[in-house]
């Protein structure tokens, strides 16, 4: 083989990965184009970004159930480690959610009970909420504000403290603070806006 014959192998060649690179490139924005779709049918949102948060996050329309058990799971975590007793305030409120052992969504929440989660996870449900937020009315986010923080607030109370004292770790407080501040930009916003 000569010079011309192997410098037309090697383009060949570059022209083939650079074809399957692009290729690869094409079926992933298509996957993603519809786990968006699949994902926004199961959650309501449309927003892409907050759609694409989600996805980052690792959560598919399966396992969108799962996402209302993330306050529950970052409360558990704030101190480093989970109770037993937080594990069966979260599989309890899980139940009563429909999820079931051996579904997705199960399989999801119980990897995030084994190992703690990246921030990210907590900055998608935020993303979530916000993007809830344009859609509901005030007082309706207001019941799903509480809703949130009471189970959340019930999983930091199930590992309780001694005689009733530190029921609420430090940690968790802050954990809880950062979940209500999800639901309180809605009213930051609104005072950015008239002034």
């Amino acid at each position: 083989m000569d010079l011309k014959d192997r410098g037309k192998a090697l383009e060949e060649e570059f022209f083939k990965r650079e074809e399957a690179r692009k290729l690869a490139a094409l079926k992933g924005k298509q996957e993603r184009g519809e786990l968006r779709t699949a994902l926004a049918a199961a959650s309501g949102m449309t927003d892409e970004q907050v759609l694409d948060h989600l996805i980052d996050a690792g959560i598919t329309a399966e396992t969108m159930t799962a996402v209302s058990l993330v306050p529950l799971v970052a409360v558990a975590w704030a101190d480093g480690s989970i109770q037993e007793r937080e594990r069966e305030a979260i599989l309890h409120s899980a139940r009563g959610k429909g999820i079931e052992e051996g579904s997705p969504a199960y399989d999801m929440l119980a990897a995030w009970l084994q190992r703690k989660p990246g921030r990210d996870l907590v900055a998608a449900w935020e993303s979530y909420i916000e993007a809830l937020d344009a859609k509901l009315t005030g007082a309706q986010l207001d019941i799903l504000k509480r809703q949130v923080l009471d189970r959340a607030r019930d999983v930091a109370t199930a590992a309780g403290g001694f005689l009733g004292v530190g029921k609420i770790s430090g940690q968790e407080e802050k954990v809880l603070e950062r979940l209500a501040a999800a639901f309180d930009r809605r009213g930051a916003r609104i005072a950015d806006t008239e002034k």
